[in-house]
């Protein structure tokens, strides 16, 4: 590291954030800095890197949230970000001035082991002791100062999930001075033998606990029993289905009156804009352009945060290890193991993050069909699409025991990309080497938690801004980009139709058409689909756009929903869900896999096969509709 590097550093102190997988390490990360975080990635990679301040003594500190280790000897590309940043080889990022070892108070047994390595790479360090209360509540009395005169370090208890769970932590942070930090040379524990430490460990972390009193295990019953249901081999899998069905079905009964509100306001915004602006290019550009495109986007945003939250009370819960467990037997019979499951399921709210979650697969075969079968899970970025299309043309029905007939279909829609995933799963196993062995899931169950409401809170409100912030940036920028080429050039004189069709985007539409009319897609879907290459949303902008410079929209900024219901066939309809159930990813996915991968076959070979896989699921869907007279 030189001199002139180091001045790009941000000053403050750099606090850094360690411990295993499911110790409420994250729980602490919100406690010391609330809602002032910032989400980005490492430079170089697909990690994902939080970061946020905390303010103490007037000071402010730079608290770092590192991907979750079992040991300081990385195996995967997560572990690797983790040694790297402490021994402050991650580029630009400085060494931290102090560690807090986040410990879960139930399991000592496995944690200390990586307070034992931090202490040999010669860290400042603070042992956290988090989740204090369970511990208690299962009768560990853990004496905190004879630990800490064991390991030779200060150690403080937290308990992550109450709002002042740590006023200890932030007492001994007054107390530390980061002023010499960083001074003292590091030991490079990577580098040694985990096979000898990792003996030699387990023989400190039992002497320490048997001074303590805590050498003996003590089950957790109400996990136990909670088990005995939900891992049932046959109840099990029907709870989860049941669990998945039921978010499925609130995405679309729970959403309905916000989306209400929010198309109220954007409609009248429109009609303010029309009511009180000469008709000019501007009115053109914001009604058509901005209100209908953006605005017709921004109005899904509550389906969107309503599968979040799920997916977010789940994980905080300690469920999802479960289904991972339940599905192991499944997933395995098309070739991977149920590790594969979270990162699928993350896939579920975008790929892109979900393709970053398998580098938590060991197994190379594993992680690269995993790879690329996550954008098979629907994202949310096709959840507009498929909200668009669902309430034109499936009618809103309750069927029975409060089961509708939209939020069906919806599930189905999901269920298919599932089971498109294992079937391009299960040809890629065939197509491997046959001695290719299967690779069963081992991995810890982590105790159940009430989830915490603020945790909960804080990772909806930074998807809510991450989507907000496509919306007025990659979404608004495309669909002025739309509104541009369906507005120039102007018409000749005495030209019959919508000026639309004479401009360049009406050309490419109807080039694009002669491709796609086989699978029922007419000029104006086939435009929608090419600024949908870089986001998923923008497709219902672009189609807003579209429609009203076409002049169907008359002189208002009319709905969508009922323009396609008097322009489409429900053919053509249930032809464009099976497109978006298979359809090539956005450009941002296919940069992720370039990335994770390192090169560009792997991209290509997606891209591919998605395609193809689009086109023939359309085709068969569009020619069955017409034969069923849904044309």
């Amino acid at each position: 590291m030189t001199e002139s590097t180091i001045h790009f550093y941000p000053k403050e102190p750099l606090i850094a954030l360690v411990g295993n997988p499911n110790c409420g390490k994250t729980s602490i990360f919100n406690l010391l800095t609330g809602g002032n975080q910032k989400v980005a990635n490492y430079a170089g990679v697909t990690v994902e890197r939080k970061e946020g301040k905390l303010v103490l003594n007037q000071q402010v500190l730079r608290i770092l949230d590192l991907p979750g280790v079992y040991s300081l000897y990385p195996r995967s590309l997560d572990e690797h970000i983790t040694c790297n940043v402490l021994l402050g080889r991650a580029t630009g990022e400085k060494r931290p001035d102090l560690v807090l070892c986040v410990l879960d108070a139930t399991n000592l047994r496995r944690s200390l082991r990586l307070v034992l390595a931090l202490k040999r790479m010669g860290l400042p360090c603070i042992v956290v002791l988090n989740m204090m209360d369970v511990a208690q509540k299962r009768g560990l009395n853990i004496n905190v100062s004879q630990l800490a005169e064991e390991l030779h370090l200060p150690v403080v208890s937290t308990i992550g999930v109450e709002s002042k769970g740590d006023h200890a932590l932030r007492e001994k942070l007054k107390e530390i001075d980061l002023s010499k930090s960083g001074l003292n040379e590091l030991v490079d524990v990577t580098n040694q033998s985990p096979s000898y430490q990792t003996e030699a460990d387990n023989q400190v972390v039992q002497n320490i606990l048997k001074k303590l009193g805590l050498d003996q295990q003590i089950a957790d019953p109400i996990s136990d029993q909670l088990d005995q249901t939900l891992l049932h081999p046959i109840l099990g899998p029907l709870i989860l289905f049941v669990v998945l069905f039921f978010i499925f079905q609130a995405v679309f009964t729970w959403a309905a009156y916000p989306m209400e509100l929010i198309k109220s306001a954007t409609d009248g915004i429109s009609q303010l804009i029309l009511e009180n602006f000469s008709d000019n290019w501007l009115r053109s550009l914001l009604v058509f352009g901005v209100i209908a495109g953006a605005g017709g986007v921004l109005v899904f945003l509550p389906q969107i945060l309503i599968l979040f939250f799920f997916i977010l009370i789940l994980e905080e819960s300690g469920y999802l290890p479960r289904a991972a467990y339940l599905l192991d037997r499944m997933m395995g019979s098309v070739g991977l193991s149920g590790r594969s499951f979270i990162p699928l399921l993350s896939s579920f709210a975008c790929a892109i993050p979900g393709i970053m979650a398998t580098r938590t697969i060991t197994n190379a075969r594993d992680r690269l069909v995993t790879i690329l079968i996550a954008p098979l899970m629907t994202c949310s970025a096709r959840l507009p699409v498929y909200a668009l299309l669902i309430g034109a043309f499936i009618p809103s029905r309750e069927l029975s025991i409060g089961i509708d007939l939209q939020g069906l279909v919806l599930f189905s829609l999901y269920l298919s990309g599932i089971v498109g995933a294992m079937i391009v799963a299960w040809v890629l196993k065939k197509m491997a080497n046959s001695k290719t062995s299967f690779h069963p899931l081992m991995m810890e169950l982590p105790s159940y938690h009430f989830p915490s409401l603020k945790n909960v809170a804080i990772g909806l409100w930074q998807r809510m801004f991450i989507f907000l912030h496509r919306v007025g940036g990659t979404i608004l920028f495309l669909t002025i980009a739309l509104w541009f080429l369906a507005s120039f050039p102007h018409p000749p004189t005495g030209a019959e139709g919508p000026a639309i069709e004479y401009s360049f985007a009406g050309m490419l539409g109807k080039l694009l058409a002669t491709i796609l009319s086989p699978i029922g897609f007419n000029w104006e879907i086939s435009i929608a689909l090419v600024p949908g290459m870089a986001a998923r949303e923008v497709v219902v902008s672009s189609l807003g756009t579209v429609y009203a410079l076409a002049g169907q929209a008359g002189d208002t900024a009319e709905a969508l929903t009922p323009l396609i219901q008097h322009s489409w066939s429900l053919a053509t309809a249930l032809s464009l869900l099976a497109w978006f159930v298979f359809a090539p990813q956005c450009l941002s996915t296919i940069a992720a896999v370039k990335r994770e991968t390192g090169g560009y076959k792997i991209p290509a070979i997606m891209l591919t096969y998605l395609f193809l896989l689009a086109y023939l699921a359309s085709y068969i869907t569009y020619h069955v509709a017409l034969s069923l007279g849904w044309g």
